[in-house]
């Protein structure tokens, strides 16, 4: 992939972030294959990794059993959970409980028009 389409990718990436609701969350995978990368999910993680943008709530996006992998890239122990929480989402062992429910599937909520 060149740096026109990793820069592509992580503008792709960004935008479907931003419409993550708060109280929800979604995988590194479900986002990968709405931007039309579907076997791109760990590349996700990496651009999620080296957010710095405070509008895009990156803490909103874990693996897809809704563990939260990408937590120390928030700094502190317990950042990610905490962000979380503060939204409604219950975390415990840090993983999301009631997964399928917080899950949001951009593919389904966003609408291409």
């Amino acid at each position: 992939m060149n740096d026109l389409d990793k820069d592509s990718l992580r503008q792709g990436v960004y935008d479907i972030v931003k419409c993550i609701p708060r109280g929800r969350a979604t995988s590194y995978g479900a986002i990968a294959k709405a931007a039309g990368y579907s076997n791109l999910s760990r590349m996700v993680g990496k651009i999620m990794a080296g957010c710095s943008d405070k509008n895009i709530p990156a803490h909103r996006v874990v693996n897809s059993q809704g563990i939260l992998s990408g937590k120390e890239a928030f700094g502190s122990a317990g950042e990610m959970q905490k962000r979380l929480e503060a939204e409604g989402v219950v975390v415990k062992n840090d993983r999301i409980v009631n997964w399928k429910t917080v899950f949001w599937n951009p593919l389904k909520e966003i609408r291409m028009e």
